[in-house]
């Protein structure tokens, strides 16, 4: 399995990140955005989300490229966090194959809103940690670390991938 597919299967059932821009003055802003994979399986490198035309996400992106996506699924003891350069697209094709009619709720007038706007973000980095531990181990773990003021350690396989384009070309 190439890194490319194992970023997309470690993201596909994480249903939200944190976006993070950079804003005029170097303050980093975070928000919650829901992701859009055109094929998990075919993977180009590119998330995909909507958002509103008059965002300060869109204002930063259109200021400075650079994003972060962080994504978390605690129960299973995933985290991703991906580096890339975003772009802004109104692209109404490529909308229709990533509408969800949930997003009315932000887009009263679907595809036709005026406010609509995509964000492809292209990967440009990319590390995982995934360790399942059980929570029961896990807790006493940390028990037993705190009393003998011994470092944490897990005891269980932790993996941890750093991917970066520039290893691939």
């Amino acid at each position: 399995m190439n890194d490319m597919h194992r970023l997309a299967e470690a993201i596909k059932d994480i249903k939200f990140t944190m976006m993070s821009t950079v804003d005029e003055d170097g303050s980093i802003y975070s928000r919650p955005m829901a992701t859009q994979l055109l094929d998990e399986k075919a993977f180009d490198g590119k998330i995909w989300f909507f958002t509103k035309r008059d965002s300060l996400k869109v204002h930063n992106i259109e200021l400075d490229q650079h994003v972060n996506l962080a994504y978390s699924q605690p129960n299973d003891q995933k985290y991703v966090s991906v580096s890339g350069k975003a772009i802004l697209s109104d692209d109404k094709e490529l909308m229709k194959r990533l509408w969800n009619p949930m997003y009315r709720a932000w887009f009263p007038e679907g595809l036709n809103d005026p406010q609509i706007l995509l964000i492809g973000v292209q990967v440009e980095s990319a590390e995982l940690w995934d360790s399942p531990p059980s929570k029961v181990v896990q807790l006493v773990g940390f028990v037993k670390a705190a009393l003998t003021g011994e470092p944490y350690q897990s005891g269980s396989k932790s993996e941890h991938m750093t991917w970066n384009e520039k290893q691939v070309h």
